[in-house]
């Protein structure tokens, strides 16, 4: 069997508990140590940024060992089974620290805090804390209270908080590639989903503070950048929507807007008529400069446009490389899934994508064996991903969350070794179809963003072509991490393309 090796899976297996190590801000330090590990999604570890940036302004340093910290958190997820199991786990570690330390501080923040709230300091002892992902402000308040002798709870959801203001710090960065979040929460009703219930309604980013943060990612040497929503294709924002707290300043906005041109927003003195879609943010964006790349994750397909396809097409630095998650191929389990489009819609938006961006590659989300899902309709799944062949997918099992729609509308009816036969299925289509798609670029040369050395050799270079496919080839004399190289495709695995350097062309 092929070896199928994912990249920028959405929850990257290999940065699963990863703690950050931060040089001390001088002149800030109180003597307390913090130790923070994050699990899920790139959400989860871009809410860490944030968190250890509030931190930090307080005076805290970090730490990669728990047993000599004064405050613990897990940043948490409710997504799949294992990462809540795998949190659980992880506390009753920390319970020996706990008990050397008396004075420790151990909280629990994110979408696991947010849906379980008081159920961690009834059935988990240790926590002393439980924070959900519009809280992070209230931490410095929140630790406060527990150092004073009280559990502390602030799982509040909110409609504005955006923490536009609030610069992160980046966290095991490579100093070339960085998450940067447009908007929090999501309304789409999917009802195999906690993300409603955790993170909350939707709500944008002051597109200004967005595109004031990748200048001053650009200028401290990053070179690509992923903007971050659970639905990017939903954003939108109208002047006034902003924060209170937002720095960015009405006269910034304006010049920002006039740098940008006409093509996002007629700009009058009347700052309120100016409205900026997705497309229009991903426009201003690209135009920090043309050597930074733009990645966007993730969209959903009732609600990518034409009108952002385009603009994808229009910038050569807006990588050409869409997440659309299909979940399932058959119309009546989309229905069940509250997906709100049905086979033939996602299919006339992959046509689009084709025609407008031909060299797109196109990445997907499957889940296989849900409720009531018949064999007929696993098979249109199944044909679902010959008709597409997408170059990556992130392929589970269905798995019932508690508090969604689906546990409690539905019976999870479909026996584990049903779903674990079909999910082989799909694993095997999409090893032939990876495969398929990189082959295709064997001749060809790739635009590559050199991230770093290869993790089997200090010898070969290893970075993400425009359509993300991973690319590795020999190291070469005046080249190096952080700049652009084109690389021509020798061979390839299934996951994986192989080449050389070949000559900057003039």
């Amino acid at each position: 069997m092929m070896d199928l090796v994912i990249p920028d899976k959405v929850h990257d297996e290999s940065r699963q508990g990863e703690a950050l190590v931060l040089e001390p801000v001088k002149g800030k330090n109180n003597g307390r140590k913090l130790y923070i590990e994050s699990y899920g999604c790139a959400m989860n570890f871009s809410d860490s940024e944030i968190v250890a940036s509030i931190l930090l302004d307080k005076g805290f340093e970090t730490t990669s060992d728990f047993t000599v910290a004064d405050v613990i958190f897990i940043n948490t997820c409710s997504i799949r089974e294992n990462a809540e199991q795998r949190v659980r786990n992880r506390l009753k570690e920390f319970t020996v620290a706990k008990v050397k330390n008396r004075g420790l501080v151990v909280g629990v923040l994110g979408c696991m805090a947010e849906r379980l709230k008081s159920k961690f300091l009834e059935e988990e002892k240790l926590v002393d804390v439980v924070v959900g992902p519009d809280a992070y402000r209230d931490l410095p308040n929140l630790i406060d209270q527990v150092d004073d002798g009280q559990k502390a709870v602030n799982v509040l959801l909110s409609r504005e908080e955006t923490y536009a203001d609030i610069s992160p710090v980046r966290l095991n960065s490579n100093g070339i590639n960085a998450f940067v979040s447009i908007m929090r929460g999501c309304d789409n009703m999917c009802s195999f989903c906690v993300v409603p219930f955790t993170r909350g309604r939707e709500r944008s980013r002051d597109p200004h503070s967005i595109v004031k943060e990748c200048t001053d990612l650009f200028n401290q040497g990053y070179r690509e950048v992923t903007l971050l929503g659970q639905n990017v294709d939903s954003y939108k924002w109208k002047s006034g929507m902003e924060s209170p707290k937002s720095e960015v300043s009405n006269e910034e906005r304006q010049q920002n807007a006039l740098t940008v041109g006409e093509d996002i927003a007629e700009v009058s003195e009347d700052l309120s008529k100016v409205e900026v879609n997705f497309a229009n943010l991903l426009e201003m964006v690209a135009l920090v400069d043309p050597q930074l790349r733009v990645r966007f994750s993730t969209s959903h397909p009732k609600d990518i446009t034409d009108e952002v396809l385009y603009t994808i097409k229009k910038h050569d630095n807006i990588c050409k490389y869409i997440h659309l998650p299909v979940q399932s191929g058959n119309s009546r389990v989309l229905e069940l899934m509250n997906r709100t489009y049905d086979r033939d819609w996602y299919i006339n938006r992959v046509d689009a994508i084709r025609r407008i961006i031909p060299e797109c590659a196109i990445s997907t989300d499957v889940i296989t064996g849900f409720c009531s899902e018949t064999e007929e309709e696993h098979q249109d799944t199944l044909s679902m991903m010959d008709y597409v062949q997408y170059d990556f997918a992130y392929m589970f099992m269905y798995s019932e969350r508690p508090g969604t729609l689906a546990a409690k509308r539905y019976a999870d009816d479909i026996p584990d070794l049903v779903k674990h036969n079909r999910l082989k299925e799909i694993v095997a289509r999409q090893q032939e179809h990876s495969f398929i798609r990189l082959q295709k670029l064997v001749g060809t040369t790739q635009k590559v963003l050199i991230e770093g050395f290869s993790k089997k050799s200090d010898q070969d270079y290893c970075g993400r072509s425009d359509q993300n496919a991973m690319v590795v080839f020999p190291v070469t004399e005046n080249y190096k991490p952080g700049q652009y190289a084109n690389v021509f495709i020798e061979r390839s695995t299934t996951a994986t393309m192989i080449g050389r350097v070949v000559p900057q062309t003039p």
